[in-house]
């Protein structure tokens, strides 16, 4: 059998293996293409979570005749790839029939992500312009200290959808076809640039300011994702987050909560810093990789807060200054947490409906048996959101 490898500037995946004859290379056809720019993609935890529909990758597919064996793969620099292969009756009459799969244009589909991209961007500030600002008057720009605020629960936030942002961009600019070194370029760039957009709307705000906690958050958050792709071509460490509605114990409180993060489920879900939850959680095959374990078993350690009745204290007053709430007996506490984890996309599936829900739920941690650490106690919990 003769093998041969075409150049890694150009391919993935370099195995390309014919048979009988390396004449057969011939068959193959490549096209330049000029590359496009990435440009740059809510406020406190984002609505980016919905930038996943557009993460598809393209399935893997061999082809199983008798002469020909082909991995199809993304191309890097290229707009389409034909290849060829053979049939049965090829060997019956010394024939080699094209192949019938349509070619991929990577050229529209970087057309695609980028319109995309700049759509999802733009309505996304549009809307938390209208959500956040329009009920704010405008002020000259000013900083403003809010690292003490929610015992740094919002400023993980900010480094998980960073982090999220990022990974979004890459995934989809490698469907895209785009080199790797550029996919992660410009996927270190999209999740802390869009943030910073919102920190200069902070910046302007009567009602908030530019914080450089965010920003170092942000930052944090996309170097994550781009130091793992650098350093080990993968993401062996996830940035998760899960989330519960609180029920809470009293009315007053209850009332408070509904005042504070308001009343609905995604209000809660988005606002409510008691009940949210964010996990770095570790792919164990993927640092001990001739070990035995599942491909998916993941060990996650989490942090999160309760307790929280007001960003610095558990005062509320009201604009001119009287005090409504206060509740400074109810302690304000940290949370630790340690529980197995499943990355989901290292379950196999040639269905590129279910890869994508797979990746989708690659951000999400799902409540399972673990152990939580606070208040200097160590509990076992049944179920862990």
């Amino acid at each position: 059998m003769d093998t041969v490898s075409l150049p890694k500037s150009h391919l993935h995946q370099q195995e390309f293996m014919i048979q009988p004859s390396i004449s057969y290379l011939s068959q193959l056809r490549i096209q330049p293409l000029y590359q496009m720019r990435l440009p740059s993609w809510q406020k406190k935890i984002p609505i980016s979570i919905f930038l996943l529909l557009i993460s598809f990758f393209t399935t893997p597919q061999s082809y199983g005749q008798d002469t020909v064996k082909v991995k199809t793969y993304r191309m890097a620099d290229v707009d389409t790839i034909t290849t060829t292969q053979s049939t049965s009756d090829s060997l019956k009459y010394g024939k080699f029939y094209p192949d019938t799969t349509p070619a991929v244009n990577f050229k529209n589909r970087q057309r695609l992500v980028a319109v995309t991209s700049i759509g999802l961007y733009t309505g996304a500030l549009v809307a938390l312009n209208q959500a956040w600002y329009a009920n704010y008057k405008r002020s000259s720009f000013h900083t403003f200290n809010d690292n003490k605020e929610w015992l740094q629960v919002d400023k993980v936030g900010h480094a998980w959808s960073a982090y999220q942002l990022s990974r979004l961009s890459y995934g989809a600019w490698k469907w895209a076809g785009v080199s790797e070194k550029k996919a992660v370029l410009y996927a270190g760039l999209s999740g802390p640039g869009f943030l910073t957009v919102i920190e200069i709307l902070d910046g302007f705000s009567s009602e908030w300011g530019w914080s450089w906690g965010d920003m170092g958050a942000n930052v944090f958050g996309g170097g994550l994702f781009v130091a793992q792709q650098l350093g080990w071509h993968e993401q062996r460490i996830d940035f998760k987050f899960s989330v519960h509605k609180n029920n809470y114990a009293d009315t007053q409180l209850t009332r408070r909560a509904n005042n504070l993060f308001g009343s609905s489920l995604p209000e809660r879900f988005l606002k409510d810093y008691n009940a949210q939850t964010y996990w770095l959680s570790a792919n164990l095959k993927s640092f001990f990789k001739q070990s035995n374990l599942p491909a998916w078993l993941n060990v996650a350690m989490g942090y999160g807060a309760n307790g929280m009745f007001g960003a610095f204290e558990n005062v509320g007053k009201d604009g001119s200054g009287n005090t409504t709430f206060n509740r400074q007996d109810i302690k304000r506490y940290r949370q630790w947490f340690l529980s197995p984890d499943i990355k989901w996309s290292k379950i196999k599936t040639s269905c590129k409906f279910l890869r994508t829900v797979f990746y989708v739920l690659d951000g999400i941690k799902f409540p399972l048996p673990g152990l939580e650490l606070s208040q200097g106690k160590l509990q076992l919990r049944g179920l862990l959101f």
